[in-house]
């Protein structure tokens, strides 16, 4: 890919896809209402990023609590938002980059950076939500909280992030090679 792909249509595209992707699995997380989970009879608990949610299984519906009124909430909530804005930033910047004929390389490694500054905000949130979480919500003494799907999805957001940094940073080593600049080596035996 590093010597033909880029130049090959269809390739030039896969790194805007991924980054597509990520924005997705993004969207996935911030709507999701599966970050925190437990069931103890005769109770189900469960958590999103804006809500706790609490249900009996009498004929009760759920009682929902709302996690923006706690300071760690917001801090959650804002720092995985700020890393997800960055990434749809990068993921705008990165289908200029790849659309234009000729591949601006300067322009690739700036989005590898914004991608890490992106990663580091994500994973700020993805760290304080469940320390916080079940250091202050009121569980049962047996209760156990375990991380479900869409918690999943925002750590793989952080993960691609971090990813597609490191290759949006390297790629600018192989301008060269991916513009034809460089001769073939060529061994000659006497």
């Amino acid at each position: 890919m590093v010597k033909y792909g880029l130049d090959y249509t269809r390739c030039r595209w896969i790194l805007p896809l991924l980054l597509g992707l990520g924005v997705i699995f993004g969207i996935i997380a911030l709507v999701g209402w599966g970050w925190l989970e437990s069931v103890t009879y005769p109770r189900r608990h469960q958590a999103s990023l804006w809500h706790s949610c609490i249900k009996y299984d009498d004929e009760r519906g759920w009682e929902c609590d709302s996690l923006m009124k706690y300071p760690w909430g917001k801090a959650a909530a804002g720092t995985f938002l700020v890393g997800y804005t960055i990434l749809i930033i990068c993921f705008a910047l990165a289908i200029i980059a790849f659309a234009i004929n000729t591949l601006r390389f300067n322009f690739i490694r700036g989005i590898g950076g914004l991608l890490f500054v992106a990663a580091t905000f994500s994973i700020m949130g993805l760290v304080i939500y469940p320390v916080k979480f079940t250091s202050t919500i009121k569980l049962e003494e047996d209760e156990i909280c375990m991380f479900s799907w869409s918690y999943g999805f925002a750590w793989t957001t952080a993960i691609m992030e971090i990813c597609l940094g490191f290759f949006f940073c390297c790629l600018p080593l192989y301008e060269d090679q991916i513009l034809g600049n460089v001769k073939p080596f060529e061994r000659y035996y006497y």
